[in-house]
């Protein structure tokens, strides 16, 4: 009887080790449960060609939060926030792109090895691929967001190192990323737009 509790177990163990490895990703350094598994399998798919094909590893690291304080300093915060990233890099090769993110600390960052700078705009893969969707007022949740913007900005930044060699990516999503980033834009500046004008016409209103 005891054997046969220690074979239970065993194949109890076995298969929780398996269920838990079945999603094992090689460029999701961590997801915390942010990131759908579908998301994760287009992500490796996109950086498995990317790196058979242009010789660069694009990862990510999403957490929902680092564990900061809530009353820490924004001086502090960053200060924090790069070392924690140093040591996440650290362990990376050359050449290598890392796509950062920690929700409920509203941080998202764009980390690019040296040899990859002049390849791959920074504030471009965040401003129009990964914030738009991240900051979008709609009734998706928080996760769904998370997947969209960090898949979107994956996908943005292979597409780059990709065309500055001129190669065709077969796993790449296309413009529609783009799409979302443009629209989000024109609605931000139409905002404005409409503020200036509701400005103007209190202040001309006003002298009459």
């Amino acid at each position: 009887m005891k054997n046969f509790n220690f074979i239970k177990v065993a194949v109890f163990s076995l298969l929780l080790f398996l269920s838990s490895n079945l999603y094992a990703s090689k460029f999701v350094l961590s997801d915390d449960g942010l990131i759908d598994q579908r998301a994760i399998g287009k992500i490796d798919e996109i950086g498995n060609e990317t790196f058979s094909k242009l010789g660069v590893n694009i990862y990510v690291y999403a957490k929902s939060t680092l564990g900061l304080d809530a009353d820490i300093s924004t001086k502090d915060k960053i200060k924090y926030i790069k070392e924690y990233e140093s040591n996440i890099i650290s362990n990376l090769a050359e050449p290598y792109v890392l796509l950062s993110m920690a929700v409920e600390d509203t941080h998202v960052n764009l980390i690019v090895s040296s040899s990859l700078k002049n390849v791959v705009d920074k504030n471009e893969i965040l401003n129009s691929y990964v914030v738009p969707l991240l900051a979008s007022k709609d009734k998706n949740s928080t996760f769904a967001k998370a997947s969209a913007a960090i898949l979107n900005g994956y996908a943005a930044i292979a597409d780059t190192i990709a065309e500055s060699k001129n190669i065709k990516l077969e796993s790449s999503i296309g413009s529609s990323g783009k799409v979302a980033g443009t629209v989000w834009k024109v609605f931000m500046y139409s905002l404005i737009v409409l503020g200036l004008l509701l400005y103007v016409y209190a202040v001309l209103r006003r002298k009459k």
